[in-house]
């Protein structure tokens, strides 16, 4: 669930402070890689259709991103860590879908792919983003993938792309940089 309000940028606390915010703006031939699981792939072909939509309405072509199929959401760090490795990506999206069956066999695959996902973009310094749906129903699952509650596919591009900008920001302002 989001909550939405006014933005604290705004307020007098912070006024007159350096701000980073989460503009869009990409240095240019920005690649991104996106490491999809194939289980599910009816679910998370349409959080793939969206993110690459999104990342393409950002002028992103079509040819500076690159699609890694993997067999299910476990494979996604390995994945992820693999193409963060080759320093080619300035983000990696991670899209997935694990829906709860009769055991908790889902708890432990959402947990290590979550804590793998993030050791990744930490390891690299860069923006690894989670796009597994952890659902407990397969309409929960198609809500989150183009139904009533958005695409978390789009979401995700967009915050990788708010988040390659940051980075890029943040690097020229910082004093070593030329």
């Amino acid at each position: 669930m989001r909550v939405d309000a006014k933005p604290v940028s705004a307020s007098a606390a912070v006024r007159g402070c350096q701000i980073y915010a989460t503009e869009k703006a990409l240095p240019a031939g920005v690649r991104v890689a996106i490491a999809v699981s194939q289980y599910n792939e009816t679910i998370t072909g349409r959080l793939l259709e969206a993110a690459v939509a999104t990342l393409q309405q950002a002028g992103i072509d079509g040819g500076q991103i690159e699609i890694a199929w993997v067999p299910g959401a476990f494979e996604l760090p390995l994945a992820a860590d693999q193409l963060a490795a080759t320093g080619r990506f300035a983000a990696v999206i991670c899209l997935g879908a694990v829906i709860r069956g009769e055991t908790t066999h889902d708890r432990h695959i959402n947990t290590a792919v979550a804590t793998g996902i993030e050791a990744v973009g930490r390891q690299y310094g860069l923006p690894v983003l989670f796009g597994l749906l952890t659902c407990e129903t397969v309409a929960q699952a198609e809500a989150r993938a183009g139904g009533a509650v958005g695409n978390k596919g789009h979401e995700c591009a967009e915050a990788a792309l708010a988040m390659i900008s940051l980075l890029t920001r943040l690097k020229a302002s910082s004093p070593s940089a030329p």
